[in-house]
Protein backbone atom coordinates (compact mmCIF):
# COMPACT_ATOMS: atom_id res chain seq x y z
CA UNK A 1 0.00 0.00 0.00
CA UNK A 2 1.06 3.29 -1.16
CA UNK A 3 0.96 5.93 2.35
CA UNK A 4 -0.26 9.11 1.65
CA UNK A 5 -1.29 12.81 3.30
CA UNK A 6 -3.94 12.62 6.27
CA UNK A 7 -6.02 9.44 5.79
CA UNK A 8 -9.73 10.38 4.55
CA UNK A 9 -12.64 8.51 4.78
CA UNK A 10 -14.64 8.92 1.10
CA UNK A 11 -17.91 7.86 0.03
CA UNK A 12 -17.21 7.22 -4.02
CA UNK A 13 -20.78 7.52 -5.46
CA UNK A 14 -20.74 5.88 -9.11
CA UNK A 15 -23.43 6.74 -11.61
CA UNK A 16 -25.65 3.89 -11.23
CA UNK A 17 -27.12 2.76 -14.73
CA UNK A 18 -24.52 -0.13 -14.79
CA UNK A 19 -22.87 -2.10 -12.12
CA UNK A 20 -19.21 -1.29 -11.82
CA UNK A 21 -17.19 -4.35 -13.25
CA UNK A 22 -15.72 -5.40 -16.40
CA UNK A 23 -15.88 -4.80 -18.85
CA UNK A 24 -16.90 -1.28 -18.23
CA UNK A 25 -20.33 0.04 -19.53
CA UNK A 26 -18.05 3.13 -20.65
CA UNK A 27 -15.64 5.45 -19.93
CA UNK A 28 -17.27 6.67 -17.09
CA UNK A 29 -17.92 3.65 -15.26
CA UNK A 30 -13.78 3.00 -16.05
CA UNK A 31 -12.85 5.99 -14.34
CA UNK A 32 -15.00 5.75 -11.15
CA UNK A 33 -13.78 1.83 -10.93
CA UNK A 34 -9.90 3.17 -11.47
CA UNK A 35 -10.97 6.04 -8.65
CA UNK A 36 -11.58 3.23 -6.09
CA UNK A 37 -8.69 0.93 -6.35
CA UNK A 38 -6.50 3.97 -6.40
CA UNK A 39 -7.81 5.80 -3.23
CA UNK A 40 -7.73 2.71 -1.40
CA UNK A 41 -4.32 2.33 -2.83
CA UNK A 42 -2.94 5.57 -1.54
CA UNK A 43 -4.41 4.73 1.91
CA UNK A 44 -8.03 6.05 2.25
CA UNK A 45 -11.20 4.59 3.71
CA UNK A 46 -13.02 4.10 0.78
CA UNK A 47 -16.79 2.85 0.59
CA UNK A 48 -19.04 2.81 -3.00
CA UNK A 49 -22.33 3.71 -3.45
CA UNK A 50 -22.91 1.68 -6.78
CA UNK A 51 -25.70 -0.46 -8.74
CA UNK A 52 -25.91 -3.73 -7.14
CA UNK A 53 -23.87 -6.20 -8.33
CA UNK A 54 -20.79 -3.53 -8.92
CA UNK A 55 -17.53 -4.20 -7.77
CA UNK A 56 -15.75 -2.99 -4.54
CA UNK A 57 -19.46 -3.01 -2.76
CA UNK A 58 -18.67 -6.21 -0.40
CA UNK A 59 -20.93 -9.26 0.45
CA UNK A 60 -23.41 -6.79 2.85
CA UNK A 61 -23.08 -3.52 0.85
CA UNK A 62 -24.79 -0.56 2.48
CA UNK A 63 -25.10 2.04 0.07
CA UNK A 64 -26.21 -0.49 -3.16
CA UNK A 65 -28.31 1.52 -5.78
CA UNK A 66 -30.72 -0.55 -7.99
CA UNK A 67 -29.71 -1.80 -11.24
CA UNK A 68 -32.53 -1.30 -14.38
CA UNK A 69 -33.57 -4.73 -15.20
CA UNK A 70 -35.05 -4.76 -18.54
CA UNK A 71 -37.75 -6.63 -19.77
CA UNK A 72 -36.61 -7.29 -23.59
CA UNK A 73 -32.57 -6.88 -24.13
CA UNK A 74 -33.73 -4.77 -27.28
CA UNK A 75 -35.37 -2.38 -24.93
CA UNK A 76 -31.97 -1.51 -23.30
CA UNK A 77 -30.70 2.08 -24.22
CA UNK A 78 -28.31 4.52 -22.41
CA UNK A 79 -31.22 6.84 -22.58
CA UNK A 80 -33.99 5.81 -21.08
CA UNK A 81 -34.92 3.90 -17.84
CA UNK A 82 -37.48 0.80 -17.60
CA UNK A 83 -41.01 1.36 -16.09
CA UNK A 84 -40.34 1.95 -12.12
CA UNK A 85 -36.98 2.57 -12.07
CA UNK A 86 -36.76 6.31 -11.59
CA UNK A 87 -39.03 5.98 -8.11
CA UNK A 88 -37.23 2.91 -7.12
CA UNK A 89 -34.02 5.10 -7.39
CA UNK A 90 -35.16 7.98 -6.01
CA UNK A 91 -36.77 6.05 -2.86
CA UNK A 92 -33.01 4.00 -2.57
CA UNK A 93 -31.52 8.07 -2.30
CA UNK A 94 -33.74 8.82 -0.21
CA UNK A 95 -32.66 6.15 2.19
CA UNK A 96 -29.24 6.69 1.78
CA UNK A 97 -29.91 10.44 2.54
CA UNK A 98 -31.21 8.96 6.02
CA UNK A 99 -28.90 6.89 6.79
CA UNK A 100 -25.90 9.82 6.04
CA UNK A 101 -27.95 12.58 8.63
CA UNK A 102 -27.88 9.86 11.29
CA UNK A 103 -24.43 9.36 11.23
CA UNK A 104 -23.35 12.57 9.22
CA UNK A 105 -19.68 12.12 10.79
CA UNK A 106 -18.74 8.80 9.03
CA UNK A 107 -17.44 10.33 6.34
CA UNK A 108 -15.47 13.51 5.97
CA UNK A 109 -16.25 13.79 2.27
CA UNK A 110 -18.31 12.39 -0.57
CA UNK A 111 -16.39 11.97 -4.32
CA UNK A 112 -19.73 11.74 -6.46
CA UNK A 113 -19.90 11.06 -10.48
CA UNK A 114 -23.56 10.32 -10.14
CA UNK A 115 -25.74 11.41 -12.87
CA UNK A 116 -28.41 11.72 -10.32
CA UNK A 117 -28.97 15.15 -8.54
CA UNK A 118 -29.45 13.46 -5.17
CA UNK A 119 -25.78 13.10 -4.14
CA UNK A 120 -25.02 17.10 -5.05
CA UNK A 121 -27.93 17.91 -2.68
CA UNK A 122 -26.12 16.18 0.13
CA UNK A 123 -23.92 18.76 0.72
CA UNK A 124 -26.55 20.32 2.35
CA UNK A 125 -29.19 18.02 3.19
CA UNK A 126 -26.84 15.47 5.00
CA UNK A 127 -24.00 18.55 5.77
CA UNK A 128 -21.01 16.29 4.72
CA UNK A 129 -18.95 18.20 1.74
CA UNK A 130 -19.22 16.91 -1.35
CA UNK A 131 -17.24 16.99 -4.33
CA UNK A 132 -18.58 16.68 -7.72
CA UNK A 133 -17.24 15.43 -11.15
CA UNK A 134 -18.93 16.83 -14.18
CA UNK A 135 -18.61 14.04 -16.77
CA UNK A 136 -21.04 15.24 -19.49
CA UNK A 137 -22.56 18.32 -20.82
CA UNK A 138 -24.87 20.36 -19.11
CA UNK A 139 -27.96 18.36 -17.64
CA UNK A 140 -31.29 20.38 -15.67
CA UNK A 141 -31.73 17.99 -12.83
CA UNK A 142 -27.97 19.05 -12.21
CA UNK A 143 -27.93 22.35 -12.49
CA UNK A 144 -31.16 22.80 -10.29
CA UNK A 145 -29.55 20.49 -7.69
CA UNK A 146 -26.21 22.53 -8.16
CA UNK A 147 -28.69 26.00 -7.21
CA UNK A 148 -30.26 23.96 -4.44
CA UNK A 149 -26.20 23.43 -3.11
CA UNK A 150 -25.12 26.73 -3.30
CA UNK A 151 -23.57 27.85 -0.41
CA UNK A 152 -22.35 25.12 1.24
CA UNK A 153 -19.78 22.83 1.56
CA UNK A 154 -19.81 21.81 -2.43
CA UNK A 155 -16.98 21.92 -5.19
CA UNK A 156 -17.38 20.91 -8.65
CA UNK A 157 -14.33 20.18 -11.08
CA UNK A 158 -14.64 19.06 -14.73
CA UNK A 159 -13.07 16.52 -16.77
CA UNK A 160 -12.06 19.16 -19.83
CA UNK A 161 -11.85 22.98 -20.26
CA UNK A 162 -14.54 22.50 -22.92
CA UNK A 163 -16.92 20.32 -20.46
CA UNK A 164 -16.45 23.50 -17.66
CA UNK A 165 -16.86 25.93 -20.65
CA UNK A 166 -20.39 25.02 -20.79
CA UNK A 167 -21.09 24.12 -17.62
CA UNK A 168 -20.12 28.01 -16.51
CA UNK A 169 -22.60 29.54 -19.27
CA UNK A 170 -25.12 27.76 -17.32
CA UNK A 171 -23.86 29.37 -13.80
CA UNK A 172 -21.52 26.31 -12.44
CA UNK A 173 -18.03 26.56 -12.11
CA UNK A 174 -15.38 24.15 -11.94
CA UNK A 175 -11.86 23.28 -11.80
CA UNK A 176 -10.67 21.16 -14.59
CA UNK A 177 -9.74 17.82 -13.99
CA UNK A 178 -8.95 15.93 -16.78
CA UNK A 179 -9.21 12.40 -16.28
CA UNK A 180 -6.73 9.74 -16.38
CA UNK A 181 -5.13 6.04 -17.58
CA UNK A 182 -3.27 3.40 -15.81
CA UNK A 183 -0.07 3.07 -17.25
CA UNK A 184 0.35 -0.36 -15.66
CA UNK A 185 -2.43 -1.28 -16.87
CA UNK A 186 -2.45 -0.12 -20.34
CA UNK A 187 0.60 -1.37 -22.01
CA UNK A 188 2.30 -0.41 -25.14
CA UNK A 189 1.18 -2.52 -28.40
CA UNK A 190 3.48 -3.46 -31.22
CA UNK A 191 0.77 -2.20 -33.51
CA UNK A 192 -0.88 -3.90 -37.13
CA UNK A 193 -2.61 -3.43 -39.90
CA UNK A 194 -6.10 -2.98 -39.12
CA UNK A 195 -7.74 -0.12 -38.22
CA UNK A 196 -9.74 0.23 -34.58
CA UNK A 197 -12.45 1.65 -32.76
CA UNK A 198 -13.71 1.69 -28.87
CA UNK A 199 -16.18 2.82 -26.79
CA UNK A 200 -19.97 2.74 -25.99
CA UNK A 201 -22.13 1.67 -29.56
CA UNK A 202 -24.43 4.95 -29.26
CA UNK A 203 -25.57 7.41 -31.64
CA UNK A 204 -23.79 9.98 -30.39
CA UNK A 205 -20.42 7.70 -30.78
CA UNK A 206 -21.13 7.21 -34.42
CA UNK A 207 -19.04 4.08 -35.05
CA UNK A 208 -20.48 3.80 -38.39
CA UNK A 209 -18.65 6.68 -39.43
CA UNK A 210 -15.41 5.11 -38.85
CA UNK A 211 -16.87 2.05 -40.57
CA UNK A 212 -17.36 3.99 -43.35
CA UNK A 213 -14.27 5.76 -42.91
CA UNK A 214 -12.61 2.87 -43.04
CA UNK A 215 -14.27 1.59 -46.32
CA UNK A 216 -13.53 4.86 -48.31
CA UNK A 217 -9.45 3.59 -48.16
CA UNK A 218 -10.10 -0.34 -48.39
CA UNK A 219 -9.24 -0.64 -44.53
CA UNK A 220 -10.02 -3.56 -42.13
CA UNK A 221 -11.50 -2.41 -39.32
CA UNK A 222 -12.37 -3.76 -35.66
CA UNK A 223 -15.16 -2.60 -33.37
CA UNK A 224 -15.10 -3.06 -29.45
CA UNK A 225 -17.83 -2.16 -26.81
CA UNK A 226 -20.92 -2.07 -25.27
CA UNK A 227 -24.09 -1.59 -27.41
CA UNK A 228 -25.96 0.91 -26.04
CA UNK A 229 -28.36 1.19 -27.91
CA UNK A 230 -29.95 -1.51 -29.92
CA UNK A 231 -31.89 0.03 -32.82
CA UNK A 232 -29.15 1.83 -33.82
CA UNK A 233 -26.78 -1.28 -33.96
CA UNK A 234 -29.35 -3.02 -36.04
CA UNK A 235 -29.77 -0.58 -38.22
CA UNK A 236 -26.24 1.46 -38.74
CA UNK A 237 -23.49 -0.78 -37.68
CA UNK A 238 -24.45 -4.39 -38.04
CA UNK A 239 -25.53 -3.43 -41.94
CA UNK A 240 -21.76 -2.37 -42.09
CA UNK A 241 -20.03 -5.18 -40.80
CA UNK A 242 -18.48 -7.91 -42.74
CA UNK A 243 -14.59 -8.88 -44.56
CA UNK A 244 -13.44 -5.42 -43.85
CA UNK A 245 -15.27 -4.46 -40.55
CA UNK A 246 -15.52 -7.01 -37.52
CA UNK A 247 -17.75 -6.67 -33.90
CA UNK A 248 -15.69 -8.29 -31.22
CA UNK A 249 -18.19 -6.87 -28.48
CA UNK A 250 -17.74 -5.37 -24.89
CA UNK A 251 -13.95 -6.85 -24.18
CA UNK A 252 -12.56 -6.63 -20.49
CA UNK A 253 -9.05 -4.34 -20.18
CA UNK A 254 -6.49 -6.67 -20.83
CA UNK A 255 -7.91 -7.85 -24.30
CA UNK A 256 -9.16 -4.38 -24.99
CA UNK A 257 -5.90 -3.28 -24.05
CA UNK A 258 -4.05 -5.71 -26.55
CA UNK A 259 -6.60 -5.31 -29.37
CA UNK A 260 -5.99 -1.44 -29.56
CA UNK A 261 -2.19 -2.26 -29.28
CA UNK A 262 -2.59 -4.43 -31.42
CA UNK A 263 -3.80 -2.34 -34.15
CA UNK A 264 -2.17 0.53 -37.45
CA UNK A 265 -4.96 3.55 -36.06
CA UNK A 266 -7.52 4.06 -33.67
CA UNK A 267 -10.64 6.00 -35.20
CA UNK A 268 -12.63 8.38 -32.43
CA UNK A 269 -15.68 9.59 -33.94
CA UNK A 270 -18.01 11.56 -31.20
CA UNK A 271 -21.06 13.39 -32.98
CA UNK A 272 -21.87 15.23 -29.58
CA UNK A 273 -19.99 17.79 -27.42
CA UNK A 274 -18.08 15.06 -26.42
CA UNK A 275 -16.60 15.65 -22.77
CA UNK A 276 -12.82 14.33 -22.50
CA UNK A 277 -12.56 10.86 -24.41
CA UNK A 278 -11.33 8.14 -22.51
CA UNK A 279 -10.44 5.99 -25.20
CA UNK A 280 -8.66 8.64 -27.20
CA UNK A 281 -6.33 8.66 -24.48
CA UNK A 282 -5.99 4.48 -23.82
CA UNK A 283 -5.08 4.38 -27.17
CA UNK A 284 -2.15 6.70 -27.19
CA UNK A 285 -0.98 4.77 -24.06
CA UNK A 286 -0.64 1.83 -26.14
CA UNK A 287 1.24 3.39 -28.67
CA UNK A 288 -1.56 3.40 -31.23
CA UNK A 289 -1.94 6.40 -33.31
CA UNK A 290 -5.51 8.39 -32.89
CA UNK A 291 -7.29 9.78 -35.56
CA UNK A 292 -10.38 11.93 -34.33
CA UNK A 293 -13.49 14.29 -35.22
CA UNK A 294 -12.76 17.61 -33.42
CA UNK A 295 -15.11 18.01 -31.08
CA UNK A 296 -16.01 18.73 -27.37
CA UNK A 297 -12.76 18.07 -24.93
CA UNK A 298 -11.46 16.09 -27.87
CA UNK A 299 -8.70 18.40 -29.06
CA UNK A 300 -7.38 19.03 -25.27
CA UNK A 301 -6.78 15.48 -25.23
CA UNK A 302 -4.89 15.14 -28.55
CA UNK A 303 -2.75 18.66 -27.44
CA UNK A 304 1.10 17.93 -28.14
CA UNK A 305 0.81 14.39 -28.54
CA UNK A 306 2.22 12.83 -31.30
CA UNK A 307 0.47 10.42 -33.78
CA UNK A 308 -2.88 12.28 -33.72
CA UNK A 309 -4.91 14.00 -36.51
CA UNK A 310 -8.15 15.88 -35.82
CA UNK A 311 -10.76 16.54 -38.49
CA UNK A 312 -13.99 18.28 -38.63
CA UNK A 313 -16.47 16.37 -37.16
CA UNK A 314 -18.75 13.98 -39.66
CA UNK A 315 -16.28 14.48 -42.04
CA UNK A 316 -15.88 10.99 -43.04
CA UNK A 317 -13.17 11.05 -45.96
CA UNK A 318 -11.31 13.36 -44.17
CA UNK A 319 -11.34 10.92 -41.23
CA UNK A 320 -10.20 8.42 -44.00
CA UNK A 321 -7.13 9.56 -45.65
CA UNK A 322 -6.07 11.45 -42.04
CA UNK A 323 -6.02 7.90 -40.73
CA UNK A 324 -4.66 6.25 -43.34
CA UNK A 325 -1.46 8.73 -43.04
CA UNK A 326 -0.94 7.92 -39.12
CA UNK A 327 -1.00 4.22 -40.08
CA UNK A 328 1.30 4.85 -42.74
CA UNK A 329 3.73 6.97 -40.62
CA UNK A 330 3.40 4.00 -38.34
CA UNK A 331 4.95 1.54 -40.49
CA UNK A 332 7.69 3.84 -41.95
CA UNK A 333 8.61 4.79 -38.03
CA UNK A 334 8.62 2.08 -35.85
CA UNK A 335 10.11 4.30 -32.82
CA UNK A 336 6.33 6.25 -33.22
CA UNK A 337 5.07 3.86 -31.04
CA UNK A 338 7.47 4.71 -28.39
CA UNK A 339 7.47 8.30 -28.70
CA UNK A 340 3.53 8.39 -28.57
CA UNK A 341 3.33 6.33 -25.50
CA UNK A 342 6.05 8.36 -23.94
CA UNK A 343 4.38 11.73 -24.49
CA UNK A 344 0.86 10.39 -23.49
CA UNK A 345 2.28 8.80 -20.50
CA UNK A 346 3.68 12.11 -19.26
CA UNK A 347 0.68 13.80 -19.87
CA UNK A 348 -2.26 11.39 -19.05
CA UNK A 349 -0.90 9.09 -16.28
CA UNK A 350 -3.49 8.23 -13.53
CA UNK A 351 -1.03 9.09 -11.15
CA UNK A 352 -0.59 12.49 -12.28
CA UNK A 353 -4.76 13.14 -12.31
CA UNK A 354 -5.53 11.74 -9.13
CA UNK A 355 -2.71 13.04 -6.63
CA UNK A 356 -4.28 16.67 -7.50
CA UNK A 357 -7.93 15.27 -6.94
CA UNK A 358 -6.68 13.79 -3.13
CA UNK A 359 -5.67 17.32 -2.66
CA UNK A 360 -9.27 18.56 -4.24
CA UNK A 361 -10.82 16.28 -1.84
CA UNK A 362 -8.86 16.88 1.00
CA UNK A 363 -9.38 20.42 0.88
CA UNK A 364 -12.64 20.25 0.47
CA UNK A 365 -13.39 17.94 3.49
CA UNK A 366 -11.35 20.59 5.87
CA UNK A 367 -13.45 23.07 8.16
CA UNK A 368 -15.07 25.88 6.02
CA UNK A 369 -12.53 28.30 7.94
CA UNK A 370 -9.44 26.17 6.58
CA UNK A 371 -10.14 25.93 2.93
CA UNK A 372 -7.77 27.90 0.74
CA UNK A 373 -7.63 26.66 -3.01
CA UNK A 374 -5.40 23.72 -3.88
CA UNK A 375 -2.19 24.36 -5.62
CA UNK A 376 -2.12 21.71 -8.47
CA UNK A 377 -0.12 20.45 -11.29
CA UNK A 378 -2.04 20.52 -15.13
Amino acid sequence: MTRTMNRMRVLVVAPSRYPLRQPHAGGLEATVWDRVRWLRDRGHEVTLCAAEGSDFLGEAPEFALPAPEWSRVEDATDTGYPEGYAAATEAAHEVLLQRLRADRHRFDVIDNHSLHPAPIRWSRDADIPVVTTLHTPPLEPLLEAAAYARGSAHRFVAVSQATARAWSVEGVDAFVFPNGIDTDRWTRGPGGSRWVWSGRIVPEKAPHLAIEAARTVDAEIVVAGRIGDVDYFQQEVAPRLGDHARYVGALHQPDLCRLVGASAVALVTPMWEEPFGLVIAEALITGTPVAAFDIGGVSEVLAGMPGTAAVMPGDVTALAYAARELALEGEREPLTRVWTRRAAVREHALSRRYRDIERVLAHTAQPAAERRIPAVSW
